[in-house]
């Protein structure tokens, strides 16, 4: 959180952090939801694993205490470790309760007794508000108060620094917005958000929490014996920041042996490739690349890496394998209608992928039957279309995320209007002898067209024929372009029941990018009788 210098494993949940703000703004799908509940779940079996490994480390430390022949120094660290673990579980079993009592006042779960399944109350936010915040007095300021104590009693028994991990919108140096900044601990997590978003919230406090605990616990295991190292069994380990990564952001991974030390100078390599060691510690970082989803939008992915250590002056090489899991990142489509586009029209549409958050770097291709043509906004795209469907490939960061298949549809034909100065001409009226000395044609585009592509939308009646109709004999023809009909020669010689026809042949569109080009399957005949 705040102060120093951040880990990798602090980077990535501040960018979760990020990210899950970022999406309590938005007003979310079910599909966002569930993708919220899998974020939960996945951080709850973080949580555990990083529970396991904090009462591994007390075993460890306990060990090494009677190994060392239990010196009262050494067993004066291991009663500051018991302290420290004894305080954390303290503390996540807090948050544990607060979240029984979210899901309760929710409704519970969809499938009663299934952990596993989605919040009856996933969408409440009401039931949260009152809960967690209240009038200034709801749970999340007593939240708040009892995490930033735990972080003070840390400092306290270890002499590191913790940094509070309860923040306040101006206290958060990742917290850029304005309208963010001014709200305390408690509305910044809890106001206006829905129960799934909440749950999560909970569950990254109590791995920020569980982090302090095993960083707390590793630093206290590493004064036992002072310069003294003894391996109890040697084997190479891994620790990934995450297991679960969306496709486009980065996968972090610590690579190390799992009783090594900061005396000892490794060799470490990834995937045949050397890594920098810093303290015993190898880092690693890559873009994790999707592809191959199962049902459920997870491609399970490995790596392999070696360790090699001066053992008794040999080389000791150990071989090892991590696994990761890469989550389709969702792909949001914002349109004023993406359910089919116009062919041969510019449709412009916004793509985002919420879970890359501001690492989403968007480029955009197609197969053919179609243009993509980027905006000037980041995730904007043109797509003009020219086949009965288009696809629209997205990466980012030059990494494949996904695609997004639109169906094409032809424009409508524009409605071909006849106007007597400003009013409408009525057909079967008609008009007063000897008529009128011009009319105005125009070609009204669709409504449902115009307001989607108005770019696209231009309409000019080009060529007509126009005739004086006695009986059934024509007395005069002329032809005609442009909007304004000019029919001051048929007035000298038209009489009380003739006609006057009209025989639109020809109107062109003006597109978006303003080429003109002729409408295809115009047919109107406008027939205006003389009383």
């Amino acid at each position: 959180m705040a102060g120093g210098k951040e880990t990798p494993r602090q980077k990535l949940i501040g960018i979760m952090y990020l990210i899950l703000l970022a999406l309590l703004a938005l007003q979310v799908s079910s599909a966002i939801m569930e993708k919220f509940k899998f974020l939960d779940d996945s951080l709850q079996y973080a949580n555990e694993e990083s529970r396991k490994n904090a009462e591994r480390s007390i075993k460890n430390i306990t060990k090494l205490v009677t190994d060392n022949g239990n010196k009262a120094s050494d067993k004066a660290i291991l009663d500051k470790a018991t302290l420290v673990h004894e305080a954390t579980n303290k503390i996540v079993n807090y948050i544990t309760e607060l979240r029984g009592a979210l899901i309760t006042k929710t409704g519970g779960y969809e499938v009663e007794g299934d952990k596993s399944s989605m919040f009856k109350g996933a969408k409440s936010e009401t039931e949260v508000e009152e809960l967690m915040v209240g009038v200034k007095n709801g749970k999340a300021y007593e939240l708040k108060n009892n995490i930033n104590a735990y972080c003070a009693e840390l400092e306290k028994i270890t002499g590191e620094k913790f940094p509070p991990l309860a923040l306040d919108g101006k206290d958060d140096k990742r917290i850029t917005e304005r309208q963010q900044q001014s709200k305390d601990f408690a509305e910044l997590n809890f106001a206006q958000t829905p129960m799934v978003a909440s749950m999560a919230v909970l569950s990254n406090l109590q791995a920020e929490i569980l982090k302090y605990d095993n960083e707390a616990l590793r630093k206290l295991g590493g004064d036992i014996g002072g310069d003294q190292i003894k391996f109890d069994a040697i084997k190479a380990s891994y620790n990934a920041e995450s297991r679960v990564v969306a496709a486009g952001t980065k996968y972090k991974a610590q690579l190390f042996l799992a009783a090594s030390s900061t005396t000892l100078k490794p060799v470490i390599t990834f995937e045949g490739r050397p890594v920098t060691v810093k303290d015993g510690v190898g880092e690693v970082e890559f873009t994790a690349t999707g592809g191959a989803y199962d049902k459920d939008g997870n491609a399970k992915k490995s790596f392999t890496y070696k360790i090699t250590i001066k053992n008794k002056g040999k080389d000791t090489t150990f071989t090892a394998k991590g696994e990761y899991v890469v989550a389709k990142p969702v792909i949001q489509v914002q349109a004023a209608a993406v359910s089919a586009l116009y062919r041969n029209c510019g449709n412009e549409i916004n793509v985002q992928v919420p879970a890359l958050g501001s690492v989403y770097q968007p480029s955009f291709s197609g197969s053919t039957g179609g243009e993509f043509i980027p905006g000037s906004a980041k995730g904007a795209v043109t797509i003009v279309p020219t086949g009965n469907s288009v696809t629209l490939k997205v990466s980012s960061g030059g990494n494949f995320i996904g695609d997004q298949t639109f169906k094409v549809k032809g424009i409508p034909l524009p409605q071909i209007v006849c106007l007597a100065g400003s009013a409408p001409v009525n057909e079967k009226q008609g008009m007063a002898s000897p008529g009128p000395r011009s009319l105005i044609l125009n070609a009204k585009p669709d409504e449902a067209f115009g307001t989607f592509l108005p770019k696209d939308a231009k309409y000019d009646v080009k060529q007509y024929e126009v005739l004086l109709v006695r009986g059934k004999r024509p007395v005069q023809t002329k032809m005609g372009s442009g909007k304004v009909c000019d029919l001051s020669s048929f007035a000298a010689v038209a009489n009380p029941g003739d006609r006057i026809v009209i025989d639109v042949k020809k109107v062109s569109r003006t597109n978006f990018k303003g080429q003109v080009e002729d409408v295809p399957g115009i047919s109107k005949i406008i027939n205006i009788p003389l009383n």
